[in-house]
């Protein structure tokens, strides 16, 4: 049942995210964001394989909802139920697009582009190749922090020195990643993806019972806090 959701098509990963936008739109009251919020956090517990990775992404979430929070209550008369209610909304409008975007694969995502909503070939490939090139910054994060520690550049507890290496790790990543696309780029282009007229995928992209099943469900918790709203 854990493994379910992740394997489902992209397109349909990405509609339940976007869905929740709209979504928040209704979140008025705090009883409706947290009615709504319940509803994904329930839907989380039983179909999501990993509590760990997906409470990491919506912990960010949390963060700048809380500076949503306060900016509110300061700026907005201080009443803390139009503030709660305003970090909850966007605590709705980002949280399910943050955790569902962890199971996207782009290269099923660029078929599912390509082949069942026909966009053109070009534009879809480069996409898909950004997002591959961009799932990648993490393990380079990785090595440069491994390679500089291995050298003895490791941090010390030193707020200061933290921050120095951070700034090196990013500068790194920054090279890395300009280097890697520069490569990337003439490899694409000497395999004939900037000038090929017709292009055929390797791929299929199928749609299965599992996926209009996924987009339904993204589609009836985005309704919740619409119900809630209309009968309120």
């Amino acid at each position: 049942m854990r493994s379910w959701l992740p394997g489902a098509n992209p397109l349909a990963l990405v509609a339940a995210g976007l869905l929740a936008i709209p979504a928040s739109l209704a979140v008025r009251d705090v009883r409706t964001g947290l009615v709504a919020l319940g509803a994904y956090a329930l839907v989380g517990a039983l179909l999501l394989p990993s509590a760990r990775r997906a409470l990491g992404r919506v912990l960010v979430v949390v963060v700048g909802s809380v500076s949503i929070v306060y900016s509110t209550w300061l700026l907005g008369g201080r009443d803390i139920g139009t503030a709660v209610a305003a970090g909850l909304r966007v605590c709705l409008l980002a949280a399910p697009g943050a955790v569902l975007a962890a199971y996207v694969d782009p290269v099923r995502l660029g078929d599912q582009l390509g082949q069942r909503l026909h966009l053109p070939a070009r534009p879809v490939t480069a996409f898909t190749a950004a997002l591959q090139r961009f799932e990648h910054l993490g393990a380079v994060w990785a090595q440069l922090d491994r390679a500089r520690r291995s050298r003895g550049l490791g941090p010390s507890r030193s707020p200061v020195a933290r921050g120095r290496h951070a700034a090196s790790l990013a500068f790194g990543l920054l090279v890395s990643a300009m280097r890697g696309a520069s490569t990337q780029a003439i490899a694409m282009d000497a395999r004939g993806f900037a000038t090929a007229q017709h292009r055929t995928w390797a791929e299929p992209a199928p749609w299965t019972r599992r996926d209009t099943a996924v987009l339904l469900l993204g589609a009836a918790l985005a309704a919740v806090p619409v119900v809630l709203h209309l009968a309120g």
